[in-house]
């Protein structure tokens, strides 16, 4: 589909042209948002007849590739993830890290394993180090062979040194195939390599070489014992997770080799409205026809959301699984499972996709993105002068109907969380649950502090809540800092209980996840969406630490004997249930008000009969 100016702005397949068509242009309701705003944009369109379905699944991943239509899924990795680039196409690979895939290096031969978080690396490659005698200098061979002399590591076995000339490339490529195991997950090779030659040096006397591939040995078995395991799975398996927020989709694809987790990558596509079949279909066809190593098996989340007139989604997953089989050269299953190990390792995947979306959104976007870009929407829509909203608070109400009364307040500085600005508040004088009480008091604790006592008072606070929550917040504003010149605005949440626009004083509401968000909406709905999902989870994971405590508290009242009297007696004298538990019984008795017959009660409750 093309536009009036001949840009390609959405590429689809069919196997009945006319329907689809009829479905755009027929005259009838169009359901579908996206599907609509792109059809209100169509001057013109183009038509490729293939022989088959996967077939034309291929075509249709090149042709995104090639036009990067607007309306389609494209698939954007995130430049903060950085990959392992293994150069097999050299005579003596090197094995570093790389911040993104050289399409030429990898058509050559060369591997690419990722993307990782910049700590898992660092540590993947320090677990590589210890465990292969890889070269890490900077020379370049076979062109230095031979000049130089072998740096320390040679001499104490943590390099091969085939700079000596001593090493043909045979040799050093052997164990570089060893490191492309490693990051397959296929340990198992390794180890018994590792352990002949340990035992062949030790029956040759050699104990310092013995220690060397010990201590590799070991290394590799921690490695081993830190990793999740699937016991029950033992073919090799990739597991995708989708999540959606703040305008943007997140997709993590979890890599099982031999029952463990040994790789992910992590994409983002924007918008959050595309069904899930359709997300899928879009990544699974661009993230494999790039010669990514392919899986026999691909599990999915279930689809539960299909376009009217999308085509049946089983037979798509069968011309997908028809199509990666060609590409891969051995068949390829895709489906969801519904139980055991392989459920589990969908659920991961999923989990990980909105770990992923949570960080994402936390930091603004992509590892380029400009924290303060919201900040400047947000004074736009406030009339606030240019520089004028840096410090932003918001707070959060949290309880368990009348018990645990609480609430947090996060602080973002510059478009980022300031954590070490952030307070907690156990309620004084409300006592019953109720919210707009809870608020003004808490308001009133936190405005009775300002730059006298080193807690400047915020340019801009964020309401969980509408318009009526703002009021309310804006009565406590005007009353105690009535020339603070303390801006107010409220986020509103849609029916799914995720943030989607911003209400402002006089009522006037602007909507952020609309149908075709501009990028000035997904900004600042991003922002939205982490301020509030953030004083959301500082409060509640408060109130369930005093929920906790409480009820370790009337743990004590379970004793048969003991009462609230005895339990803050017991309170009082040791200080926490903890220490209570830890207590000799002689301690426990000494305890005015407590009897020997109530020391033994409690001493058999922690500790069984064991005495």
């Amino acid at each position: 589909m093309k536009d009036t100016s001949g840009t390609v702005i959405y590429v689809g397949k069919a196997k009945k042209l006319r329907n689809r068509l009829r479905s755009y242009f027929g005259g009838g309701t169009i359901t579908h948002p996206k599907v609509a705003a792109m059809v209100a944009h169509v001057a013109d369109f183009e038509y490729v007849v293939v022989g088959s379905e996967p077939e034309a699944l291929l075509l249709e991943a090149n042709l995104i590739k090639r036009y990067m239509p607007q309306y389609n899924i494209l698939l954007r990795d995130d430049k903060g993830y950085p990959y392992v680039c293994i150069t097999l196409n050299e005579e003596y690979p090197r094995v570093f890290k790389s911040f993104r895939i050289d399409k030429k290096a990898q058509k050559a031969g060369a591997l690419y394993f990722g993307p990782y978080m910049s700590a898992d690396l660092y540590y993947t490659l320090k677990s590589i180090e210890d465990i292969f005698p890889l070269k890490r200098c900077n020379r370049r061979l076979p062109q230095d062979i031979g000049k130089e002399r072998p740096c320390l590591n040679a001499h104490i076995g943590k390099c091969m040194a085939p700079c000596s000339g001593n090493i043909d490339s045979s040799m050093y490529r052997k164990m570089i195939s060893q490191i492309v195991l490693f990051f397959e997950g296929k340990y198992d090779g390794i180890a018994k390599d590792l352990k002949q030659s340990m035992e062949e040096a030790s029956e040759k006397l050699d104990f310092e070489k013995a220690v060397i591939y010990r201590d590799r040995l070991q290394a590799l078995d921690n490695i081993k014992q830190n990793q999740r395991v699937f016991m029950g799975v033992t073919r090799d398996v990739d597991a995708i997770g989708v999540w959606s927020d703040a305008g943007e989709t997140a997709i993590r694809k979890l890599e099982l080799r031999e029952g463990r987790i040994v790789g992910s990558s992590t994409y983002f596509m924007s918008g959050d409205r595309s069904p899930l079949s359709e997300v899928l279909t879009g990544f699974m066809t661009q993230y494999y026809a790039g010669g990514t190593k392919i899986p026999p098996t691909i599990v999915i989340p279930h689809p539960e959301v299909l376009d009217e007139d999308d085509i049946d989604f089983d037979v798509t997953l069968q011309a997908l699984e028809e199509m990666l089989g060609e590409l891969a050269g051995h068949k390829v299953k895709i489906y969801t499972p519904e139980r055991g190990e392989l459920k589990d390792l969908q659920k991961l995947a999923e989990n990980n996709a909105r770990e992923m979306m949570v960080r994402r959104i936390l930091r603004g976007g992509g590892a380029d993105a400009d924290p303060k870009a919201a900040l400047r929407f947000l004074e736009e829509l406030l009339g606030a002068p240019e520089g004028y909203v840096n410090r932003v608070e918001s707070f959060d109400i949290s309880n368990l109907g009348n018990d645990d009364i609480c609430a947090g307040m996060v602080v973002f500085k510059g478009g980022k969380p300031d954590k070490s600005s952030y307070r907690l508040f156990k309620m004084k004088t409300v006592t019953e649950q109720d919210d707009f009480a809870s608020m003004r008091e808490v308001l009133t604790r936190r405005l009775c502090h300002d730059k006298s006592d080193g807690f400047e008072y915020p340019s801009l606070i964020l309401v969980d809540g509408g318009h009526g929550q703002l009021s309310a917040v804006a009565s406590v504003v005007d009353e105690l800092a009535p020339n603070s010149g303390i801006l107010l605005a409220g986020m509103v949440k849609n029916r799914k209980h995720r943030t989607s626009g911003i209400v402002f004083r006089d009522g006037t509401t602007i909507k952020l996840d609309g149908d075709n968000p501009s990028d000035r909406d997904i900004v600042l709905l991003r922002f939205l969406t982490s301020v509030q999902n953030e004083v959301h989870r500082f409060a509640i994971t408060y109130q369930r630490k005093l929920a906790g405590k409480r009820n370790m508290r009337y743990r004590l009242e379970n004793i048969h004997g003991i009462g609230p009297a005895k339990r803050r007696a017991l309170l009082k004298e040791f200080g926490s249930v903890k220490a209570i538990e830890e207590a000799t019984l002689e301690a426990v008795a000494s305890v005015k008000g407590i009897s020997d017959t109530d020391a033994n009660a409690i001493y058999k409750y922690f500790h069984g009969e064991e005495e």
